[in-house]
């Protein structure tokens, strides 16, 4: 495996590594690139400039590319990055949201961002950045800023894949702007007045619920200033949710700012994006910087898929240290661990999209999740994007992720360990192999981002306990770690 030390398994084997046309304006850009942290005066093409790290916040060292098109004369313009937010000629009102929300200064993604967000004309944006590192804080701000809180209509539509991650935005909107008078409202299911006209400024909802209150007039988009799509590549790679993504997009006014964000944005996805955000100004990072530095990635052999459950038992303690995320590949599977551990006496929480009244019982599940009343929560991929909360300080990936191909999905991997180790706080991921194929499935997923991922023991879950203990107390793992092979790996893994 490139890029590690590997010292034995069962399962690996001889060879154990996996090797609507949108009409829209053809992208123009020009590339550049820029190195680690912030910078404060114009740059000229291919110029770099090294900055020392932000102090204060435990941001990744990675390297941003950006995209320009439309390049303008002027080389000050709008090409720099803040240190504070004063700096951007907010109103107060919005600082003071700001710091409520316990900004002390601009993560990366956002002293990248939120010059060319607010800067005038309005330009279009493909952001892509780490887990957790402010991207929601960054679009909502620019939103907040352009709203005229005169003019009671929509101006500002956000899409989200999922009901939990548009109540997570809405939660970020009402907090930051609580000072000012944005109004907001929300456009997914059963939580639309039949019949009633949307006046909020902005507007937070699901693809189909937004596109049925288009269509029958309720959410009027003549004054769309502001269209973010968040998790887009996901969002422009479903069939049903990209077609619906589209139709909204033709039916906004040509002159909305078109913002993109998403963690990943795999080659499939980039040419898509760029022709559903035209002229887009692009920041950019390489699949091998994406995976979040602050989180420790481990794994754990089990004996067989029934072993697994024993492991997932034994781990309870573990996993109630702070609080602890499950994902599962079914929501079969969901519900089956959820019956069984109940049983055993642990208090845990279950949600995927078919739970029964999918509406108030998912943001029942969420909130108590979310204020403590259960610790642990077992789910589906429902729940690997965008989902913050900040105690939770450990990820299982009970199966670890495919695509619809069964193939090893490290996009997806990297969405669901990326419910821990959030802004700059400490978490650990652990994940479950059991067989041969589930061990190279782990394989392809730690080349692809080269990084190595410690081997704990499935049969000793005090020291499993005292090795997240010390990961959680000593901050960000170290570089430099060796990957233990599986026992699932057979004699000639190398």
């Amino acid at each position: 495996m490139d890029g590690f030390t590997l010292t034995n398994s069962q399962y690996a084997g001889n060879n154990p590594r996996p090797d609507d046309n949108l009409n829209f304006d053809d992208p123009v850009q020009t590339s550049f690139s820029l190195q680690n942290t912030s910078f404060s005066r114009a740059l000229t093409i291919d110029q770099t400039i090294n900055i020392p790290e932000d102090e204060e916040l435990q941001d990744s060292k990675f390297e941003v590319v950006l995209k320009l098109s439309d390049l303008q004369g002027d080389p000050n313009s709008p090409l720099y990055s803040i240190k504070k937010f004063e700096e951007l000629g907010l109103s107060e009102d919005l600082i003071r949201g700001i710091y409520f929300m316990n900004f002390r200064r601009p993560s990366k993604i956002q002293e990248r961002a939120l010059p060319f967000l607010l800067a005038n004309p309005p330009r279009n944006m493909i952001a892509q950045s780490q887990s957790g590192t402010g991207k929601t804080a960054a679009f909502v701000l620019a939103i907040l800023s352009r709203v005229n809180y005169e003019l009671h209509t929509p101006q500002a539509l956000i899409l989200a894949p999922t009901r939990e991650l548009a109540r997570q935005i809405m939660g970020v909107i009402q907090t930051m702007g609580q000072f000012t008078k944005a109004e907001s409202q929300f456009a997914i299911p059963m939580m639309v007045t039949w019949g009633k006209v949307f006046t909020a400024h902005i507007v937070v909802g699901t693809p189909g619920t937004v596109l049925d209150c288009i269509r029958k007039k309720w959410l009027p988009i003549d004054n769309i200033r502001v269209f973010v799509v968040d998790e887009a590549d996901t969002m422009l790679d479903q069939q049903g949710m990209g077609d619906q993504c589209i139709r909204i997009k033709r039916s906004i006014p040509t002159a909305a700012q078109v913002l993109l964000w998403s963690a990943t944005f795999p080659s499939t996805v980039v040419a898509y994006a760029e022709q559903f955000a035209p002229r887009a100004t692009t920041l950019s990072l390489e699949h091998h910087e994406l995976t979040v530095v602050g989180i420790k990635q481990m794994y754990m052999d089990c004996g067989g898929e029934e072993d697994k459950f024993r492991v997932l038992t034994d781990l309870y303690s573990v996993l109630t240290i702070g609080s602890s995320i499950i994902f599962v590949k079914r929501r079969e599977t969901a519900d089956k661990i959820h019956q069984r551990m109940t049983a055993h006496g642990h208090k845990v929480a279950c949600l995927h999209s078919h739970i029964d009244n999918p509406g108030s019982a998912r943001d029942t599940v969420i909130d108590d999740f979310r204020f403590g009343k259960a610790k642990v929560l077992i789910t589906t991929n429902v729940l690997a994007r965008g989902l913050d909360v900040a105690t939770v300080s450990m990820v299982v990936n009970y199966d670890l992720p495919t695509d619809v191909n069964n193939n090893p999905d490290p996009q997806t991997y990297l969405h669901r360990i990326g419910r821990t180790g959030r802004f700059g706080r400490v978490g650990v991921s652990i994940s479950f192999v059991h067989n041969r194929q589930s061990w190279m499935d782990l394989c392809a997923i730690a080349d692809y981002f080269n990084v190595p991922m410690l081997r704990v023991p499935a049969d000793d879950i005090e020291e499993v306990e005292s090795v997240v203990k010390k990961v959680l107390k000593a901050g960000p793992p170290k570089t430099g770690d060796s990957m233990e092979i599986s026992r699932h790996a057979g004699a000639n893994r190398r």
